[in-house]
């Protein structure tokens, strides 16, 4: 649109030429007014025809001149710029989230009045600098309308008031150089680098009166990074976060202790199951659990790195449309490995995932569940987990898919996942290790061992025989009486030693 502007503009001045009158032709007035032979000796064609031959020799010799002038060029001191000018490449170009820092620092006007007075240099931060890369909160503090001012000084400290190519890069090092900012100098290396950047793309824009060199960061001037500290320690103080009401124990009545601070980077106090989202038979959609809120990890970039693992890899993009697409199960693994857990993924194959049927798809929750049963809340590797079956036989891992755990054992050299027909070999090891989130590629789906429940069956009456009687046992004093009444010949007569 401002190019367009400027296009329209260029064209009403051409039309000003041609409706205003050229000196030349204002002396041939003056002649024609002094007398009037001249006119009829070359009679009024060949006037009118002369008159119109000057007209054009004073608008050829008028436009480049006027153009020059619309140029902005060094030392030309007009504030006006043309489509050629570096200004109105820096807003054309792809540098599009410096371009609309620019327009909501209001520097287009400063930014025109200093180009059309020397050549500039502009030191242009990739996008993904200021995407990703830029503090949120100093991003906020820059577009605050209360600190316009800062936000000024850091644009005009990308600019200097002098061309600097990298042909004429200086050779000294650290070169000092002054910004339209002012205050602070830009310190220019020979390593092509300025200030703590670094030039990516050195001339990215060459124009007349100007150069944009491409570097990887935002150069920050010393007065808007103290500026911004001294906003934010007001703000931390200035701001009492929330506390609950105190909790009472209700068995002893006094008041329950707060938990002690948990150190940064230490596994977090509850079971990945209590920070879970509740499955799809709870909540038509999960909803986030319980959260410590301190995120220390970046769950989320280590989630989609994984997953954009898993299609450069082949073969296993069925589980990466059912993580993405199908559930919401790549934002729930994102937001535990954020809050400290670990997890490793036994990922199904393709060719395992198109042997699924319809049912087992089709019913409510399950294909988390079926993910859930893949998901081991533990960081294994391939080295690990073939340590541990060669020296155990058998290891039983938990899963996310509660009460039911994976069977482990050692088979051809390799670890095999579960029983029966049922059962998976680790097909593809340490697809993704990241030190938070492990990947093993398996050749099978698994699922659980069904719990049948046996049916009581009525057993047959069985007859017992008959007891036999068992003889009272005698005791040895009464054993050895009788003997002794046996070799008397008096056995017989006590009933006691028959």
């Amino acid at each position: 649109m401002k190019r367009k502007q400027r296009a329209v503009n260029s064209h009403s001045q051409v039309l000003l030429l041609l409706h205003s009158t050229p000196p030349k032709a204002k002396a041939k007035e003056k002649g024609k007014e002094k007398g009037e032979s001249f006119v009829g000796f070359l009679g009024a064609d060949a006037m009118d025809s002369g008159v119109f031959f000057i007209y054009l020799l004073a608008i050829s010799a008028a436009l480049p001149s006027s153009f020059a002038a619309a140029g902005g060029g060094a030392g030309s001191g007009s504030g006006g710029i043309n489509s050629n000018s570096v200004l109105v490449a820096l807003l054309d170009s792809h540098y599009t989230e410096l371009a609309e820092l620019v327009e909501k620092a209001l520097l287009l006007q400063t930014l025109e009045d200093a180009v059309g007075r020397h050549n500039v240099t502009i030191f242009a931060p990739r996008n993904e600098a200021l995407e990703r890369d830029l503090d949120p909160e100093f991003k906020r503090f820059l577009l605050e309308p209360r600190n316009l001012k800062a936000l000024q000084t850091l644009i005009l400290s990308h600019v200097l008031p002098s061309r600097i190519g990298s042909a004429s890069w200086p050779k000294s090092d650290p070169f000092p150089h002054p910004t339209l900012a002012g205050g602070d100098l830009l310190h220019l290396a020979s390593d092509l680098r300025v200030g703590h950047a670094a030039i990516v793309h050195p001339d990215a824009v060459v124009r007349p009166d100007g150069v944009i060199h491409g570097v990887d960061r935002l150069l920050v001037p010393r007065s808007v990074q103290e500026d911004f500290n001294r906003r934010r320690s007001l703000a931390a103080i200035s701001a009492v976060l929330p506390t609950g009401a105190p909790e009472v124990d209700p068995r002893t009545h006094r008041l329950k202790k707060p938990a002690p601070p948990v150190p940064a980077g230490a596994p977090p106090v509850l079971p990945i199951y209590d920070a879970m989202a509740p499955g799809p038979s709870i909540a038509p959609a999960p909803a986030p659990g319980p959260g410590s809120g301190k995120h220390y990890f970046d769950g989320e970039s280590q989630v989609k790195d994984f997953i954009q693992t898993l299609l450069l890899y082949g073969g296993y993009n069925e589980l990466a449309d059912i993580l993405v697409n199908l559930t919401s199960l790549a934002t729930e693994m994102g937001r535990l490995v954020s809050e400290g857990y670990v997890l490793t993924v036994l990922a199904p194959n393709d060719e395992a995932m198109a042997r699924l049927t319809t049912d087992q798809l089709s019913e409510p929750g399950a294909p988390e569940q079926i993910v859930y049963y893949h998901l081991i809340p533990e960081y294994q590797t391939e080295e690990s987990m073939y340590n541990a079956v060669r020296r155990f036989g058998k290891v039983r891992y938990d899963t996310l898919r509660l009460p039911h755990k994976v069977v482990a054992r050692e088979a051809d050299g390799s670890v095999k996942f579960g029983q029966g027909e049922g059962s998976a070999y680790l097909f593809d090891p340490d697809i993704y290790t990241d030190g938070r989130i492990s990947v093993q590629g398996i050749d099978a789906v698994l699922f659980p061992p069904e719990e049948v429940t046996p049916a009581t069956a009525v057993a047959p009456a069985v007859t017992k025989p008959p007891v036999a009687k068992s003889k009272l046992r005698r005791g040895k004093l009464m054993e050895a009486t009788c003997n002794v009444l046996g070799t008397l010949g008096q056995r017989s007569r006590f009933t006691t030693c028959q």
